[in-house]
């Protein structure tokens, strides 16, 4: 092992309780004279770098991160609860609801939710969009057998007709299809 200057480390450190093998390094590295003046100046340049690493203020942020969520305030499609979709579905709606099951990590979710936004604003009146994190409602997310994200699931405001389940990032002409078509 080597120190910052390419000093090997086996001739300067002895563990605790061990015997020093060999009290002094090779002739062709350090003269005998030199071996205490060559260990202090390793040991205190280590030890004033650590010590300076540690005294220096605290950087300053210019902007705050993100909070992790990429839903903003201005965009349209909100994220609901699990309880706040259980009563949409099971109230007197006119309009298709589509529900985005999604995670903040998910890159395909990103990209699906950018399409989302361009559907909300075609469909403004005609379908109602919503958002469920599956990191916040797992229980939720396991009980509508969400494997994949993003999970989209299309549900008619017709009680007869049956909810239609996407996997996976797909294309927005297919989501103006089952808007149009199949609800």
């Amino acid at each position: 092992m080597l120190l910052a200057g390419g000093t090997p480390l086996s001739f300067f450190y002895t563990p605790p309780n061990k015997p020093l093998l060999n009290p002094q390094p090779p002739s062709s590295l350090l003269k005998s004279r030199d071996f205490a003046t060559t260990t202090t100046t390793i040991f205190s340049t280590t030890t004033q770098s650590l010590i300076s690493s540690i005294q220096s203020p605290p950087t300053r942020l210019l902007a705050t991160p993100p909070s992790g969520k990429f839903l903003r305030k201005d965009y349209l499609i909100q994220k609901f609860s699990a309880k706040e979709i259980q009563d949409l579905v099971k109230g007197e709606r006119n309009v298709p609801l589509i529900i985005d099951f999604y995670a903040t990590w998910c890159g395909p979710c990103t990209l699906m939710a950018q399409e989302l936004e361009m559907i909300a604003v075609e469909y403004e009146s005609n379908a109602m969009i919503v958002k469920v994190d599956t990191d916040d409602e797992y229980e939720f997310a396991r009980d509508m057998q969400v494997r994949g994200l993003p999970t989209l699931y299309f549900i008619s405001p017709d009680p007869s007709k049956d909810a239609i389940r996407t996997e996976g990032l797909i294309p927005i002409q297919m989501i103006r299809d089952i808007i149009d078509k199949d609800m």
